[in-house]
């Protein structure tokens, strides 16, 4: 008797436990129905040739919902324009965290933005995830776990550019145009820690600028006086633009690398001029749109695709269109990994577990890995050199 008791009693108490084991969590924004993330982007101001990388992931968001969403909940993304200015960056991200009551932010553009609110983010235990920056502190998962970046870092970057430079032309004489800005340090520091002993000889010159210059002439002008040869141009497209143009204009004609983060040409070189950016080096981890490489790419077919049916405005000779879409596809694989557990906690955890992530648009070879100590999502580039007219692939897949 007491044993068929005690029986009933587990099995009616097994019984109430069930619900609890399979029950939903949620976190803040949070529904049946919904996901609601928040970002924001520099639709004003002087980055704003990067705004529609906001579009693109928010017509990429569309996309999913109008295909059921994930797992049966529709991505409502709050983006809102910050200007590229730190203390508006503070302003938007404490109205999307305390009014939107958003699950966690996605792809906030800047590093001087993103630096403004990362300890606001880590203290409040909010996502701030993917951040558009490739500044290297983004993976400083000791100090600031609730904070991921996504694209190669800058210093990544810079020594890639390094191994080319010692590798083609060693005896190189390096003229630097930065950013004022952890990024642009970032940028120099990559390319004096790829060179070793040699930087000190090898740079003659390195001169920045603010983002609150009307332009870089002055700069352009210093650095050809220095006699240099390679021009390191690590600055954003707007003022990238104008050197690019600036050197042609003077006759200064050296080896030019521009940072990846500018590499695009509809943003960057069509503005300089195209006939003035023949021969620009920089990297790419993206298929870029007008390589006749991928000509007959499915990706790059599906992006043509998707671009005109949600995103018809948007530029096809843009790269920050591809950014972009391919950010948007990696966040909609964390939120697939998340299931029913949609709190932060769990979202930061699913986003410190992508494994070996291939996505249509990376280049062949590239794959996204992260994990617990690991908040680098991509580590991989190949050079370029722009031909006139495109992008053209020099080399093999070159890790930082």
């Amino acid at each position: 008797m007491k044993t068929a008791c005690a029986t009933a009693a587990l099995l009616f108490a097994f019984a109430f436990t069930q619900p609890a084991i399979a029950q939903k969590q949620y976190g803040p924004g949070v529904t049946d129905t919904e996901i609601k993330l928040g970002q924001t982007m520099p639709y004003s101001g002087p980055a704003s040739s990067y705004g529609t990388i906001g579009k693109v992931e928010a017509a990429y968001f569309r996309m999913i919902n109008e295909h059921g969403g994930i797992n049966g909940r529709k991505i409502d993304l709050i983006s809102l324009d910050d200007g590229y200015s730190p203390p508006k960056t503070v302003e938007q991200v404490r109205r999307l965290v305390e009014e939107d009551h958003v699950l966690g932010t996605f792809q906030i553009l800047g590093t001087p933005t993103n630096t403004a609110i990362v300890n606001y983010m880590n203290e409040h235990k909010v996502p701030q995830l993917f951040v558009a920056t490739g500044a290297t502190k983004w993976g400083d998962y000791k100090h600031t776990p609730w904070t991921m970046g996504w694209q190669p870092t800058y210093q990544t970057e810079g020594h890639i550019y390094a191994k080319y430079i010692l590798n083609t032309l060693p005896n190189a004489k390096i003229a630097i145009l930065y950013q004022n800005d952890d990024a642009g340090k970032d940028y120099v520091k990559g390319l004096k820690d790829g060179l070793g002993d040699k930087a000190a000889t090898m740079i003659v010159k390195e001169v920045s600028y603010e983002t609150s210059d009307a332009t870089v002439d002055s700069q352009v002008v210093s650095l050809q006086q220095s006699g240099a040869d390679l021009f390191y141009n690590v600055a954003i497209p707007k003022f990238a633009a104008q050197a690019i143009r600036k050197a042609y204009d003077i006759g200064w004609h050296p080896t030019q690398i521009l940072a990846n983060v500018s590499a695009s040409i509809a943003a960057t070189l069509m503005p300089a001029g195209t006939e003035k950016s023949v021969g620009i080096i920089s990297t790419q981890y993206l298929k870029e749109p007008l390589d006749p490489t991928w000509a007959n790419d499915k990706g790059i077919e599906d992006w043509h695709a998707f671009m005109k049916q949600y995103y018809p405005e948007g530029d096809l000779k843009d790269a920050a269109n591809v950014y972009g879409y391919t950010v948007a596809a990696t966040m909609v694989q964390v939120l697939k990994q998340c299931g029913d557990d949609l709190t932060r906690e769990n979202l930061m955890k699913q986003a410190a577990n992508l494994k070996d992530l291939e996505l249509p648009l990376l280049l062949p070879g590239i794959k996204i890995n992260t994990s617990p100590t690991r908040y680098f999502p991509i580590t991989q580039e190949k050079l370029i050199r722009f031909d006139g007219k495109t992008w053209v692939q020099i080399g093999d897949v070159i890790s930082g």
